[in-house]
């Protein structure tokens, strides 16, 4: 319920009709005392709410520890130590971002740096338009088309300018 209703036990009603016919309720000390309840239930109200959305989190919430070379920032930030790639990367997270590993060392095998030729370029090739949308704005339309790239799934197909895609791709629209 709305809190004006709760607090006077009745809708707000707007100006136009503050009063109905024959309805004339004395403003007094009466009033305030029933407000004042009425204040109190609420509050109880929401311990309760609290307390149980507080119980149902605490089910979840668990203390983690880490190591001694572990920055922590607050109680619960840490600031973590990112490889140069990661440089735009804010390095502080949330505790509740950390998930404990349990594995075994012995089978970690070190990645070796992936050298990249830059003379082999890799373009992507589409195989099918999967759909066709046109959006029409206030003086004209924009048609759109959604492709399947090679080597992708079909959640990952993205949508393109139908004009570029026959300018590059016709063989797709026959």
């Amino acid at each position: 319920m709305a809190p004006f209703e709760a607090l006077y036990s009745r809708r707000c009603r707007s100006p136009i009709g503050w009063f109905e016919v024959g309805e004339a309720e004395l403003i007094g000390p009466n009033l305030m005392h029933q407000a004042i309840e009425k204040v109190k239930i609420i509050k109880e109200r929401l311990k309760t709410a609290q307390s149980r959305q507080e119980s149902y989190s605490d089910v979840r919430r668990r203390d983690l520890e880490f190591k001694e070379d572990d920055w922590r920032i607050g109680q619960v930030s840490y600031q973590l130590e990112l490889p140069p790639e990661l440089s735009l990367v804010h390095p502080v997270f949330h505790v509740s971002m950390f998930r404990k590993v349990v594995g075994d060392p012995s089978t970690i095998t070190p990645v070796e740096t992936i050298q990249i030729n830059e003379e082999l370029p890799y373009e992507e090739v589409p195989v099918a338009i999967l759909d066709r949308q046109v959006r029409k704005l206030r003086n004209k339309e924009i048609a759109s088309v959604k492709v399947l790239w090679r080597n992708q799934q079909v959640e990952e197909a993205t949508c393109e300018a139908e004009n570029e895609m026959k300018k590059k791709y016709p063989h797709l629209f026959e």
